[in-house]
């Protein structure tokens, strides 16, 4: 093992040969491309466009029929922040440094290029609505405005009814009584009110529809120029609140539940999570697991989500049609992380495994070739940053750690990245985690000893939900092995890029 245990804050990421361009698009000599980037907070893959049949995703699901869908999309650290700093800067957290919730990036890293900062240093103007960044003020050069999120009294959770709202305050006393007699000592674990709420109430009424909102009227007033509008939706993030026309799109009874509800055997504890963010909200055990009526309502309130954004969603694509800017602007939508919804008997994300670290990922660019195809190539989060900038004619950055999906577009079959580096800390420890065709194989260093304190190795030819870690199997010692060494390059698909130079 190197003593250099990060795979992926070496410089092991080459650019894809000019040869491999050919892009057929047919660029406006007057205007360059628009970028309307779309966040998600906490989206996992959980799209009919994903093939989950059960889901009212139409308008997510149009936007795939007009772009490319990534169908294997990994995020960088399955927390929101790091993730969203290394969507923001192409730079993965052991490059920024961000790998909690607490850290803004321009404390540690002041000097990196954000995206929205190099537009802006391109004549455009960058414009930045809703959860963005995690922190408001994050990365304030790189935007022609102040950040602009919605006011309102949301009683800490985006809940409109006044049952909601009336917990919520019961639990602030409590917090406050209990702040007052004891003068030290760790907080108690309460509660944010309830986990789900569905009032009949309009859009607006919820922080999302006010986004929604303000994001249509900043598309009219940036029409003439160039721009680029990043739009943060905050659900399905904790709690599930959303309009109860949402939960009326399904029937409770015909939820699926997975039916594994125990982690993978053999799986390290550290590797692990007690899921604490759902716990800290009211009528959810403190420990053990959910009984299957919470599990179904949880699951309900989460589509119910889904479903409230991709309706802001058609809204604001509705708009950018109306205006007729849909023919020169560029459409991202990426989720930050992904989620569990009762695998492996956890919910949340904060750990290495496939359903938090995989995203949904549609890229739709005016005249692209393959409109509605998909691809299988492995590709992450930091490589959103050279793909924008090479599009709109932009130089890509020397910091950025991803590469362009340009040829991507051209041909979704073409051969591709070896692998998806993603990481999660667990102090002292780092697990760094490498996503091959077939393999997850995740490690947990010791960053002070330079030592592999743990290992997992997941099979996913047929499965997300592997129910085994086969790392200490001595019939994958050959696999193992072979997966730390490329773990530890970091730089295993160089290989494939350099056949493909040769070949074009």
């Amino acid at each position: 093992m190197s003593t250099d245990v990060c795979p992926t804050s070496r410089r092991q990421f080459l650019t894809v040969p000019a040869a491999l361009h050919s892009f057929l698009i047919s660029k406006p000599s007057a205007r360059r491309f628009n970028v309307l980037l779309i966040l998600v907070d906490d989206l996992r893959p959980q799209l009919r466009c994903y093939g989950h049949s059960q889901m009212k995703t139409p308008h997510i699901d149009q936007l795939a029929a007009e772009g490319l869908r990534f169908e294997r999309a990994y995020c960088q650290q399955a927390l929101c922040a790091p993730s969203r700093v290394s969507l923001l800067t192409g730079a993965r957290p052991d490059t920024t440094r961000v790998y909690d919730l607490q850290t803004p990036l321009q404390t540690l890293r002041p000097g990196l290029v954000s995206l929205p900062l190099h537009f802006r240093k391109h004549g455009y103007e960058t414009v930045s609505l809703g959860k963005v960044y995690h922190h408001l003020r994050e990365d304030p050069l790189a935007w022609s405005e102040p950040p602009w999120r919605p006011k309102g009294n949301w009683a800490g959770g985006g809940y409109v009814l006044p049952s909601s709202i009336g917990l919520v305050r019961k639990r602030d006393a409590a917090l406050a009584a209990w702040q007052k007699a004891h003068s030290r000592g760790q907080l108690p674990q309460t509660g944010f009110g309830p986990p789900w709420e569905a009032a009949p109430a309009p859009d607006h009424a919820y922080p999302d529809g006010q986004i929604c909102e303000r994001a249509i009227a900043e598309l009219r007033r940036l029409r003439h120029r160039p721009f680029f509008l990043a739009v943060g939706f905050h659900k399905p993030h904790l709690p599930f609140t959303a309009p109860k026309k949402y939960w009326d799109l399904y029937q409770p009874e015909e939820l699926p539940l997975p039916e594994r509800r125990r982690w993978p055997d053999n799986t390290p504890e550290i590797a692990t999570t007690n899921w604490s963010e759902l716990r800290a909200y009211a009528g959810i055990p403190k420990r053990g697991p959910l009984d299957d009526r919470i599990a179904r309502r949880l699951v309900h309130g989460y589509y119910a989500c889904v479903s409230f954004i991709d309706a802001q969603i058609g809204k604001l694509l509705a708009e950018l049609d109306r205006l007729g800017l849909r023919r020169n602007t560029i459409v991202v939508l990426w989720g930050d992380n992904g989620w569990k919804l009762g695998e492996y008997g956890a919910w949340c994300k904060h750990t290495n495994f496939e359903l938090d670290t995989r995203i949904p990922l549609i890229i739709s660019i005016p005249g692209q070739k393959n409109a509605g195809k998909s691809t299988k190539a492995l590709v992450e989060s930091v490589d959103i940053y050279p793909t924008l900038a090479e599009v709109c004619g932009l130089p890509i950055p020397a910091h950025c750690e991803g590469i362009s999906l340009l040829p991507l577009v051209e041909d979704p079959e073409r051969r591709w990245k070896q692998a998806a580096f993603s990481q999660y800390p667990r102090s002292p420890l780092m697990g760094y985690s490498v996503r091959t065709e077939r393999w997850r194989y995740t490690e947990w260093i010791d960053t002070t000893r330079q030592e592999v304190k743990a290992r997992e190795l997941y099979d996913h030819s047929s499965t997300d939900t592997p129910s085994a870690n086969l790392a200490g199997l001595p019939t994958y010692r050959e696999t193992v092995n072979r997966l730390s060494a490329l773990l530890d390059r970091g730089r295993g698909w160089r290989k494939v890029q350099s056949e493909l130079a040769r070949r074009y």
